[in-house]
């Protein structure tokens, strides 16, 4: 996919691309921050992403889960406990998303200025 450090596609774009659709989705980012800090439970992660519904964080949940970065624990009780941590997959991915977040914090202001920029020439138009 890389040559001579340049990208080319290749079939593997495909590839590449479904899985930052997955991983890339605002909910799968906050949930893997989230997540970085240690295993919680589902309530847990529901009040600390705001608007997000419990469809919504259960099918993130999954999908993370079917791809490998997060682990479902149920520890047998009265209610069942349930968890969700990140696996050793999931560990190496908040790496990359860590990133990301320190990148849009250092450069939000500029992001919104080019926005209010875009929306008043786009309003001459």
């Amino acid at each position: 996919m890389i040559e001579n450090g340049r990208y080319r596609f290749t079939d593997d774009c495909d590839r590449v691309a479904d899985i930052l659709r997955r991983v890339g989705d605002k909910w799968s980012v906050l949930v893997v921050v989230l997540l970085e800090l240690g295993p919680r439970r589902f309530n847990d992660l529901k009040r600390s992403i705001p608007g997000v519904s419990q469809r919504m964080l259960t099918l993130t949940l999954r999908n993370l889960e079917s791809d490998g970065f997060v682990e479902r624990t149920v520890t047998p009780s009265i209610p069942p406990h349930v968890s969700y941590g990140l696996t050793d997959l999931g560990q190496s991915l908040s790496v990359p998303v860590r990133a990301l977040c320190a990148w849009s914090l250092a450069n939000i202001d500029a992001i919104d200025a080019a926005r209010e920029r875009f929306e008043l020439s786009a309003a001459d138009k």
